[in-house]
């Protein structure tokens, strides 16, 4: 009997192995971090997407125009149907910007980090050098059709459970000595909308 009863612990022990390891994945397969020195230093135009979950959906629109008439227009849409996940347990989710990220870089840094389900993010800049004078880009300005971003009805969370843990957070020492335009979205949950836009013309050389 005891030799039975030692045989029975040795088969249920790799199952309930296999079982913390899928719980451990599904944990791991929710958060987005960019740490150590990831991309310090770095110059010019840096676009970063970073996501972990389901259907979820980014961008990182730049667009620059020099002449007398210059224009940029910037039309980005997303769009899908019947996307659904059933959140069927506690969803852990975060998205974390550590250590000596981007310390000492320069430029235009657009940066979206998701973690979970259904989430949709953007990150726009429009920049014009034109003869027609500087102008200032106020709420009325940005919501013209030469810029139009809509990043609606990309998913759905289904109708499970919202239980769990959400965390999203920029450490001290990260973006330490950045210079120039900088844009981050950071989301850590299910269905939520982010976005930067930035317009922006100029006259002559800046």
């Amino acid at each position: 009997m005891k030799t039975r009863a030692l045989l029975l612990v040795a088969l249920l022990l790799p199952s309930l192995a296999q079982a913390d390891d899928y719980a451990g994945m599904l944990g791991y397969l929710n958060q987005s971090r960019i740490d150590g020195r990831a991309l310090a230093g770095a110059s010019g135009a840096i676009a970063v997407n970073q996501v972990a979950g389901d259907i979820n959906t980014q961008a990182n629109l730049v667009g620059m125009a020099q002449g007398n008439q210059a224009r940029v227009d910037i039309d980005a849409r997303s769009t899908s149907s019947r996307n659904s996940v059933l959140l069927d347990g506690p969803l852990h989710a975060s998205a974390h910007l550590d250590g000596q990220a981007l310390q000492g870089a320069n430029g235009i840094a657009t940066i979206n980090q998701t973690s979970g389900i259904a989430n949709a993010s953007m990150n726009v800049v429009r920049a014009t050098l034109a003869r027609e004078g500087i102008r200032e880009s106020d709420d009325e300005a940005l919501a013209e059709s030469s810029v139009t971003a809509s990043a609606g009805g990309q998913g759905r969370a289904g109708n499970g459970l919202a239980a769990g843990t959400r965390s999203v957070g920029v450490a001290a020492s990260a973006l330490q000595g950045f210079d120039g335009v900088l844009q981050l979205n950071q989301i850590a949950g299910a269905g939520n909308d982010t976005a930067n836009i930035l317009g922006m013309a100029v006259h002559g050389n800046p």
